[in-house]
């Protein structure tokens, strides 16, 4: 496993170019008890609006200070190159950054206001890990079979990843699966999957690597059919069992994770939130909302004080924020759900309000609280869902 260096490794975490997250004035009423977890997850960012400039960034959620800072920038990603459709996993302190399609961001015109396209580039068997206390990146085995919009889960320390897609040209997605032994640093290929299957979710449910939804080829009359499946791998003994109806969507997931050996979702790919959290009855085969978790947007929050001039903000109100990024980090009973907004500002200036709320599963009552919001000079679109990492 050989080692690498951040282009970033000798800039603080507070870098100017990438600044820690300042408060606005909202009371945090919850503090945040032993044991320490962290927060981390990956953004394209920009320092301006009109920056042709982007960097592929780690970020870091500290939850006992309810504040975001710049961990490093991700190595191997060229200027102006953006990581998508990669799998971002975390065994004990390391970070694991899997496959994925390099795309390079470019003007989609000649004049100075054309959009920011991606242009794909392609298709990585990369693997990168990041040890989160020396701070150090490594590379490890490559994928055996480079993807991207894969199902990635982590089960006795081993990771798992399936389906997904392969090219970029024509991609119809692959059924082919491996796991990583990150020991001896090696890859293994699996069984194949009963499908082909891309922009599926992966899960450890049950000590059972669980592949739900996606787009699927299967050749299957109907194909609604195969999309609102499941596959899944008994690591035991082996094989892969197909379970009709697990996801009841053929709209692929946004996201699952597991709370309390249950289930949890809270939207798909094209409704990243659904206005609930829903979580899955194994003996009905159906999923149902979580009692309280009913949210109309994870925007609705009382904090006035953002748009009357603090911080710079005079002018900015609730109907100049877009959500441009939005993902879930389990912890214990706690579901942390982490967004970020573009405030728009002048031709030149842009920030990010980062706003996280979290659900109490245990709780029977005032099972929602929301925090204090923060704020980031730059542009910061989310690459992939997040990681939470548990320190020593």
């Amino acid at each position: 496993m050989g080692s690498l260096t951040s282009p970033s490794s000798s800039t603080s975490p507070a870098a100017e170019n990438f600044p820690r997250s300042s408060p606005v004035s909202v009371t945090l009423t919850t503090e945040i008890t032993a044991p320490r977890h962290e927060i981390y997850a990956i953004f394209s960012y920009k320092q301006h609006a009109d920056d042709v400039n982007v960097s592929c960034v780690m970020g870091c959620y500290d939850l006992s200070q309810n504040t975001w800072s710049h961990e490093c920038f991700v190595p191997g990603i060229g200027e102006n190159h953006i990581l998508k459709g990669f799998a971002m996993v975390s065994v004990g302190t390391s970070i694991y950054i899997i496959g994925g399609s390099v795309h390079k961001r470019v003007k989609g015109g000649e004049n100075s206001t054309a959009t920011l396209i991606d242009q794909s580039v392609g298709v990585r068997s990369l693997v990168l890990r990041y040890d989160v206390v020396t701070k150090e990146w490594f590379t490890c085995a490559p994928l055996m079979t480079p993807r991207y919009n894969f199902a990635c889960s982590v089960c006795d320390n081993k990771i798992y990843v399936a389906g997904g897609q392969s090219t970029l040209e024509f991609a119809m997605g692959v059924s082919s699966a491996e796991v990583y032994d990150v020991l001896v640093n090696e890859w293994t290929q699996l069984p194949c999957m009963t499908t082909v299957r891309y922009k599926c979710v992966g899960v450890t449910y049950q000590r059972k690597f669980h592949v739900i939804g996606g787009f699927t080829s299967s050749g299957n009359n109907m194909p609604f059919m195969d999309r609102c499946s499941a596959e899944v791998y008994d690591v035991e003994k082996g094989k892969w069992d197909h379970v009709n109806g697990m996801w009841q969507l053929d709209i692929p997931p946004n996201q699952i994770v597991v709370i309390d050996d249950n289930l949890i979702s809270s939207g798909d790919c094209l409704n990243v939130w659904k206005g609930q959290i829903e979580t899955y009855d194994r003996n009905l085969n159906l999923w149902y909302p979580l009692e309280g978790s009913r949210k109309r947007d994870l925007l609705s929050f009382s904090c006035p004080s953002f748009g009357n001039g603090n911080n710079g903000n005079e002018g900015r109100n609730i109907e100049s924020r877009e959500r441009i990024c939005l993902t879930m980090a389990p912890i214990g009973t706690y579901l942390y759900f982490l967004a970020g907004y573009r405030v728009a500002g002048d031709q030149s200036s842009c920030c990010t309000m980062s706003l996280v709320h979290r659900f109490d599963t245990s709780a029977t009552n005032n099972q929602w609280e929301t925090f204090e919001p923060t704020q980031i000079d730059g542009e910061r679109e989310l690459c992939s869902h997040c990681c939470v990492v548990q320190l020593p």
